[in-house]
């Protein structure tokens, strides 16, 4: 049956590649596009939320001064001011998320609250140039890049952008309930685009801030950056099966546009990471010893590995690992331990 969108301005906007306007989405719930320069993903759907003393925000955007002044001219066009802003519910605190929250905190004295394992990724994020370039430069020739090739991809990462992201003034745990105005909204934890990625569901009006958890078009990016980054696809696929208990009649995804028919997508993407999954088993049985790198070059990408940019591909390895260890845990696949770290069919010896 497939989803229906009822996002029908954004999903146009979406096709003639425009920034979609501002939109009230319901009675006190507004839509505030805000632009990504130079990303695929073209802007964050940042939500407003009227309360008794001011507004409430679902996610903030990307930290530019392009992103700053949509958002500020977005809250004004709702008739408000950045300055009445009181609180910036983050779903995870990747770039375009978290962002510009540090700076409507700066504006307004809104507290930022983000779910506990994101909170302490940020306070863990390298605090350096240099030390982007050892931890995820070393990560990077761990799993068979060159290494002038895996420096120059953390050059090209601009990872002074990253430094220094806001801190969380409140803690969120999975159920915690936040109001504003007259809506409650249940924090509903759903680990793996990031450890603490949070939805926020209102039941009352049955809908789901969906944050990049679930998309209408796109899957997120599920990934281990670390070698010690768990098994964050089998944390995903668990996450989606949790918020098919939900009553839920629309999301409101920070992305794309809004839409109905959350199990239907929900079962598109299981099926999408269920496939993936087999053609990687495939390639490993082919290719034994082979590394993440060398198999990432291996899948069917949505376009061209000669194509990719160097981050892009840095994005695409990650991907293969969340896969590879998800293949390891079902005892499936195996790895060496040394450098480069080299993937094998079935359970390896030490599991025996």
């Amino acid at each position: 049956m497939g989803i229906e969108i009822t996002g029908q301005v954004q999903w146009q906007a979406w096709q003639d590649r425009v920034l979609p306007p501002v939109e009230r989405v319901a009675p006190g719930l507004w839509s505030v596009p805000v632009p990504i320069p130079d990303n695929p993903l073209r802007y964050v759907l940042v939500y407003a939320l009227e309360a008794d003393d001011g507004l409430v925000l679902v996610d903030a955007g990307w930290d530019d001064d392009v992103s700053w002044a949509a958002l500020t001219r977005g809250i004004a066009e709702i008739g408000a001011d950045v300055q009445d802003v009181r609180g910036v519910l983050v779903t995870h605190f990747h770039g375009d998320h978290l962002g510009l929250a540090g700076r409507v905190r700066e504006a307004s004295g809104a507290w930022i609250a983000l779910h506990e394992l994101d909170a302490a990724e940020v306070k863990n994020l390298p605090s350096s140039v240099d030390e982007w370039i050892r931890v995820v430069g070393g990560h990077l020739q761990e799993h068979g890049v060159a290494a002038d090739e895996a420096h120059s991809t953390v050059e090209a990462m601009e990872v002074a952008r990253h430094l220094a992201p806001a801190l969380a003034d409140r803690v969120l745990a999975d159920g915690d309930v936040l109001r504003a105005g007259g809506r409650e909204l249940r924090a509903v934890w759903t680990p793996g685009h990031t450890p603490g990625h949070t939805c926020f569901y209102e039941p009352t009006a049955r809908l789901l801030f969906s944050g990049d958890h679930v998309l209408p078009r796109i899957t997120p990016q599920i990934a281990v950056f670390r070698q010690d980054g768990g098994d964050p696809l089998k944390e995903f696929l668990r996450s989606l099966g949790r918020l098919d208990r939900l009553d839920v009649d629309e999301v409101l995804p920070a992305h794309e546009y809004r839409f109905r028919g959350l199990s239907h997508r929900t079962a598109v993407m299981v099926r999408h990471h269920v496939e993936r999954l087999a053609e990687l088993l495939a390639l490993v049985e082919r290719s034994p010893g082979a590394t993440a790198w060398e198999l990432a070059a291996l899948l069917s990408w949505s376009r061209p590995w000669e194509s990719f940019s160097q981050v892009n591909r840095r994005f695409a390895l990650s991907e293969t690992l969340a896969h590879l260890v998800t293949l390891e845990g079902r005892g499936e696949a195996h790895c060496s331990r040394g450098v480069p770290v080299r993937w094998y069919g079935g359970c390896g010896p030490a599991a025996r």
